[in-house]
């Protein structure tokens, strides 16, 4: 057919020119039609979508246009023109009828069954494990949370057919379309009254506004709530002296700003102050020096100490350890605890002692601590440590304090490496109630192969670990002469060079078994896994207060002089040691005669010439032990470091605070992740999603009386917008208020 443009009738009409030789023309009454070279091809009426979808594929297979101009004239995408032209090729014409959309058949939600979801939940049954009693889906147990009876498909049936509301149910506001990041409210008037002394605290005021930065910080409240902080302090400080800023305001924000990556307070400077004040309902966050001022405020009270047992007592008594309900690992946080000590390098000028530092591997001047953390190795309690104290003592002295928050006689796991090595230790343990898990230090005889046997375990998240191992006893020899016994689990481990060795774990809980002794010991390393993290994303060793004082000049500390001297008395010895050495052998060959010899005759002089270093070498050794004898063990320190000084503890303590409630929550919303959602790869990226939608943006909405709706924007992925929509709806069956509000947190996310 020779090429033939179309008529110019066709444009003017209104026809979409498809390449240069089709025109489309369509009409929402008439239908459409094609023409190509001005003939009429294609003729189709309204609603014949299978028709118009022919006429797009034939146009394409009749080489008429290319694929991307035909998809722009029908007003579709290439890719769904792709698909019709393979259902066409495959399944004929009938294949390119549109299908219906909707639910395939009757809906399982029914008012008796969302009444026994309700029912589960209510019984402290996970979000996985109602589903499963009630056999469902997930997200079934999530909508029957959500909405109330008279928001099931029955209800919505009923109302339909009555042509009017079913009872009690109620008409859904229309969404409005909210301002983008319109300016905040004006709270002049309230920060004069501030001034003048006349305002205790300003209170959150939400306006709505579309396109929030850091709306995502409002997921981490049910999380925040669930680690206690704002209670336990409102229950130490009470509040903070009148002023647009007051204690629940200070906490939120400092440990909001801590989630956004800014954990110390100069971070305040580098986060737009209206975008975190308007998810702390405010103008403005509050800047540098008030933060300062405000925390400086509270570690003047000297009650840092009790905010952290008060935590720590939540902690361990709260009946779960995530946000909703659910069971935490081995449904009771006490059963296990870590205790470990953290060495928190200091790079000032002030002189302040000197600790040896396991990770920098010398001594640096250092402030030491003691860290208490539970199974999941999220931080429960620390204290500041004496200067120079070990392990086994901070142990010693910290007990009464752990019994008094367990708060009754249970016997309780403690755990802890190698630096608490002290037979003395694990028996006053175990009669104070503590059961004593720890690695054995020191050569030890290996155990017979045949003793060794296969013994697994079973984690919370359903994985089966298992391991090779014996389960014998061993003595431990006390000072007093007796000996303690403990239980011994052996494993066999390999080493370089393809060969292997034993290790050893000990405890005197007698009753767990083999496997998860295996299993505690290693958790161990998660305490580990929090200072790591800690120190990345929370500056875990910044100095919060430059502050310090003198140190106690009357405190006794080790005479340096002493081991020094004790060094002279053992190179002394071993020079005595080889000089007797070579004296036996002298002798030995003075009173040996040669073969056919006759007698030996040995002089005084002979002998007084070889003896004479072994004299010599005695009368050193002699001089040294009686030098180091008259050294003193322990000196005070204003006579050994005159001047030396201790940092600030309270200030300190009270960030530590604020950051293990961060941590605490973080960890939470990962944990959410992992088991309320269907995130393909929540095992290995819960905590970078986490991380991810909590500085994420969104919506807030305060259209709804009562409530404060947080409506997230999408994720760049997919599979990354469906796990935090699944989340939002976890968190919202919580029903959590904004802190000092009345207003219950809802939240959503937009379709992408």
């Amino acid at each position: 057919m020779p090429t033939q443009m179309p008529l110019p009738l066709i444009a003017d009409l209104g026809a979409v020119l498809i390449g240069e030789s089709a025109a489309l023309l369509e009409n929402d009454v008439l239908g459409g039609k094609v023409f190509l070279n001005g003939q009429l091809c294609w003729v189709w009426d309204a609603g014949q979508d299978d028709l118009r979808r022919l006429a797009a594929v034939q146009l394409v297979r009749a080489g008429a246009a290319r694929v991307n101009e035909v998809a722009a004239g029908f007003g579709v995408t290439p890719e769904s023109l792709r698909r019709w032209r393979v259902a066409l090729t495959g399944e004929g014409v009938a294949a390119l009828a549109p299908v219906k959309k909707g639910p395939k058949g009757p809906s399982v939600l029914t008012g008796e069954k969302a009444a026994e979801i309700r029912r589960l939940r209510a019984g402290g049954a996970s979000l996985r494990a109602t589903a499963a009693a009630a056999g469902v889906s997930t997200d079934t147990v999530r909508r029957a949370l959500t909405f109330d009876e008279a928001n099931t498909p029955e209800a919505a049936e009923i109302s339909a057919n009555k042509g009017g509301s079913a009872p009690g149910a109620s008409t859904p506001p229309t969404r409005l379309v909210l301002p983008v990041l319109p300016a905040p409210a004006d709270r002049s008037t309230e920060r004069a009254a501030a001034r003048a002394g006349l305002l205790e605290c300003a209170a959150p005021v939400f306006a709505p506004a579309a396109r929030v930065p850091l709306a995502g910080l409002f997921l981490a409240l049910p999380a925040l709530e669930a680690t206690g902080l704002l209670a336990c302090a409102k229950a130490t400080f009470s509040a903070l002296a009148d002023g647009f800023y007051g204690l629940e305001t200070m906490l939120l924000d400092s440990v909001l700003r801590a989630l956004a990556g800014e954990p110390r307070a100069e971070g305040a400077t580098r986060i737009d102050p209206a975008a975190l004040g308007r998810v702390l309902g405010l103008d403005r966050a509050p800047e540098v020096k008030t933060i300062r001022r405000k925390i400086g405020l509270l570690a003047e009270t000297g009650k840092a100490g009790d905010l952290l047992t008060a935590l720590a007592t939540h902690h361990l008594h709260s009946r779960s350890g995530d946000c909703a309900g659910g069971d935490g690992e081995g449904g009771d946080l006490a059963a296990v605890l870590y205790v470990d000590g953290h060495v928190r390098a200091y790079q000032g000028g002030k002189k302040i002692g000197k600790v040896h530092s396991t990770r920098l591997k010398f001594p640096v001047p250092a402030t030491e601590e003691t860290w208490v953390s539970d199974a999941h190795g999220s931080p429960v309690l620390v204290v500041m440590a004496k200067p120079g104290a070990a392990l086994t003592g901070e142990l010693r002295a910290l007990l009464p304090q752990l019994r008094t928050i367990i708060g009754d006689s249970r016997r309780v796991l403690v755990g802890f490496d190698r630096g608490g090595w002290s037979p003395a230790l694990f028996k006053h343990m175990d009669e104070a109630g503590f059961d004593v898990l720890t690695w054995r230090k020191g050569p030890a005889a290996d155990i017979h192969e045949g003793s060794f046997t296969e013994v697994a375990h079973v984690d919370v998240h359903g994985d089966t670990r298992t391991w090779n191992a014996a389960d014998t006893a061993v003595d431990l020899a006390l000072a007093t002469g007796e000996a303690f016994r403990m239980r011994q689990i052996s494993r066999i481990v390999p080493v370089r060079g393809g060969a292997t060795r034993q290790i050893h774990i000990l405890t005197t809980d007698q009753a767990m078994p083999a496997g998860e002794v295996i299993y505690r010991m290693g958790s161990r390393w998660r305490q580990e896994n929090y200072f790591r993290y800690a120190r990345i994303h929370f500056d875990l060793d910044s100095h919060d207060a430059y502050t310090s004082t003198d140190d106690d000049p009357e405190r006794s500390v080790p005479n340096p002089e002493k081991k020094r001297a004790y060094q002279k008395v053992v190179a002394a010895r071993a020079h005595f040691d080889q000089v007797l050495a070579r004296t036996d052998a002298a002798m030995l060959a003075m009173r040996t005669p040669d073969r056919g010899a006759g007698e030996v005759m040995i002089t005084n002089a002979m002998h007084n010439a070889v003896t004479a270093p072994l004299w010599d070498a005695e009368a050193a050794l002699d001089r040294a032990e009686a030098a180091h004898q008259k050294i003193r063990a322990r000196v005070p320190l204003g006579e050994l470091s005159p001047g030396q000084q201790v940092l600030d503890t309270e200030t300190k303590l009270i960030t530590h605070a604020i950051r293990m409630a961060a941590f605490n929550t973080a960890t939470t919303l990962a944990r959410e992740i992992r088991t309320n959602t269907g995130y393909a790869r929540a095992a290995e990226e819960a905590h970078a999603l986490a991380r991810q939608v909590l500085t994420g943006s969104g919506d807030i909405d305060t259209t709804t009386p009562g409530y404060l709706i947080i409506r997230l924007d999408p994720h760049p992925t997919a599979r990354a917008t469906a796990a935090i929509r699944e989340l939002c709806q976890h968190l919202t069956t919580t029903q959590i208020r904004y802190p000092g509000t009345g207003l219950i947190l809802r939240y959503e996310i937009k379709n992408p």
